[in-house]
Order: C-alpha cells, then sequence, then structure tokens
C-alpha cells in the first residue's frame, strides 16, 4: 500500500540537531496519521506515495518544525508561586495561580531558572529554534479508521508545530 491521504503510517526515526547531536531516537515502531496533526508538513510530503521500506534524511528549518525561539515567551514569576522544591527542567501548564505576567498564552512553560525572589519561565516548545535532522524508515502503512481521521491522529501527537502557542505536550 502506498501512503496516501488519510493513512496510518508505522514510522522509526532518529532525530539530531543541526550538528549531528542526539535529540532523539525512536527505535520501537510508532503510528502516525497521515493527512492529521501528528506530521510535520515536510515529513508528510516526503512520505506521500511512498512504500514500506521508504527511507529518507530531512533537514528541518526552525519554521518547518517547532518554530522560531519567541523571547516573549519567557517571563519571571515570584518564588513564593512554585513549590519549594522547584528547579530547572520541571514543566507547568499555564503560569501559577496569582502570576503577574499579563498576555502570556495558556502553554506548557519550563523553568529555566530558580533564584531566590523569583523563577524564570520559557513558553517556548524545547526544541524551538532549532534546524532539525531526521532519519525516517517506513516500517508500515495502513488504512486509518473513521475514529483516527475524525480525531486527525492516532493518538497523542509528539511533533507538534509551534503557532504562537506552545504545544500542549512536550515531546517524546
Amino acid at each position: 500500500m502506498q501512503v496516501t491521504r488519510p493513512c496510518v503510517v508505522s514510522l522509526r526515526w532518529r532525530l539530531e540537531d543541526a550538528q549531528g547531536q542526539l535529540i532523539d531516537e525512536l527505535a520501537e515502531p510508532m503510528e502516525f496519521l497521515h493527512g492529521g496533526e501528528d506530521l510535520f508538513a515536510k515529513v508528510e510530503a516526503a512520505l506521500e506515495g511512498q512504500e514500506v521500506g521508504f527511507e529518507t534524511d530531512l533537514a528541518l528549518q526552525p519554521e518547518e518544525a517547532f518554530g522560531d525561539y519567541d523571547s516573549n515567551l519567557v517571563c519571571f514569576e515570584a518564588r513564593g508561586l512554585f513549590p519549594s522544591d522547584v528547579e530547572p527542567g520541571m514543566q507547568f501548564e499555564g503560569l501559577p495561580e496569582g502570576a503577574v505576567t499579563e498576555g502570556m498564552p495558556d502553554a506548557v512553560y519550563t523553568v529555566t531558572e530558580v533564584y531566590p525572589e523569583h523563577v524564570v519561565l520559557d513558553g517556548n516548545h524545547p526544541l524551538a529554534g532549532i534546524g532539525l535532522r531526521m532519519h525516517l524508515t517506513l516500517l508500515d502503512v495502513r488504512p486509518a479508521t473513521e475514529q483516527e481521521v475524525q480525531a486527525g491522529s492516532v493518538g497523542e501527537p509528539i511533533f507538534m508545530v509551534q503557532t504562537g502557542a506552545p504545544p500542549d505536550e512536550p515531546i517524546h
């Protein structure tokens, strides 16, 4: 079966930054809805019309992946609004109750720094602003179910392009 929209593709990949440093490796096959919200447009274009066994290497610019880094999505909030064990790398859905920064989107915020008086939060996707290289292998293709087509996804999307607000979930 050829990859045509909508269908479900089973993929394995290796994801690196532009300097070749490993970011993620999907060793076990994972299913994605081709023609839905699961994959980057450039990945879908590369897969279109292909068959099982297809392999390719793709270079993704930030705007083709997780978007450009937006310094307006970084803010400072009072240390007292966070749990006592807050540390860099922790993620919070939305700003904490009592936050004073205005105009911030409802997003997942990553703690980047913790100071005695404040915490630095970053609403950018962790891979925003980074060019990516992806080695992709197509392992299986099957028709999509009506439920998958209506949902626009096989399950929880791993990759989501940032368009103004970061994704609800960090990447896998």
